[in-house]
């Protein structure tokens, strides 16, 4: 395993692409230290920033507060990465595979249009999480995120396809724009939750405002939650029994779309 630990806060955004372990496969120390990173608009080395501990283990482990570090695990496709700290934004952006594990909080855009692999986040999650970039109408295409703390705005927005649990509460929109995937949210959630939902689940464990463009449709007891939260335990996330012995209520939406999404919401009756 390659311990990288961050010797002091960049003074600007650190752009750090090269933190991936697609790249570190077969590489020395110092050919480790000398891969490009930029720091503002200014051209750096990744030894300029980290003390490079390479001991020949597969993985990369950072330590430091990586607040300012962007773009960690970006589009990685193997292998895993363990953050002992806070992580910046992009975290793990347009992955397809490998693990995340976050012993802290990530910033926006965390997961953003993934195709694959697992991200667990175990304080808070920034804007957009598993969400589409500006322009782009492809959030989150496989994959699973999980999310100890709170998340922000569009949590899942434009999702296609995979699974976002979040413990905490989660931000508007969440969900919006989704074609299809599953968005668990334990805490309370924003306005305009599943605006625009064309298929896809929202599950609300805490009653919520719901859009008008949403008609109820039945209570029921949902067969596959219990496989989706047993999946969620098998990853290291707490769940209570009563979420998956209990009823929902369904909701239709957005029937300003097509109308075939749908937001359960725990009946705590």
């Amino acid at each position: 395993m390659t311990t990288l630990t961050l010797r002091s806060e960049p003074e600007a955004p650190l752009e750090a692409g090269a933190i991936v372990p697609d790249r570190f496969d077969g590489l020395g120390r110092n050919a480790i230290a000398r891969l490009e990173v930029s720091c503002g608009n200014a051209a750096a080395r990744l030894g300029d920033f980290f003390d490079v501990r390479p001991d020949g283990r597969a993985g990369i482990t950072l330590e430091g507060d990586l607040g300012r570090v962007k773009n960690i695990a970006a589009g990685m496709t193997r292998g895993k990465v363990t953050i002992r700290g806070d992580a910046g934004m992009h975290l793990g952006a347009g992955m397809r595979g490998g693990e995340i594990d976050v012993h802290g909080s990530a910033g926006d855009w965390a997961g953003a249009e993934m195709a694959g692999g697992t991200i667990h986040i175990r304080g808070n999650a920034g804007h957009a999480l598993g969400g589409a970039y500006r322009g782009s109408r492809h959030g989150m295409n496989r994959g699973l995120i999980l999310v100890e703390g709170d998340a922000g705005n569009e949590t899942g927005a434009f999702m296609r396809r995979g699974l976002i649990a979040v413990a905490g509460g989660a931000g508007d929109f969440t969900g919006a724009f989704a074609v299809a995937g599953t968005i668990l949210v334990f805490g309370s959630l924003g306005a305009r939750t599943g605006a625009g939902l064309l298929r896809g689940t929202v599950v609300a464990m805490r009653p919520l405002e719901l859009l008008p463009t949403f008609r109820y449709a039945c209570r029921y007891r949902p067969a596959f939650l219990g496989l989706v939260l047993a999946e969620i335990q098998a990853h290291g996330m707490a769940v209570a029994q009563e979420y998956a012995r209990g009823a929902y209520l369904r909701y239709n939406g957005d029937l300003n779309r097509l109308g075939k999404g749908e937001i359960l919401v725990y009946d705590q009756r």
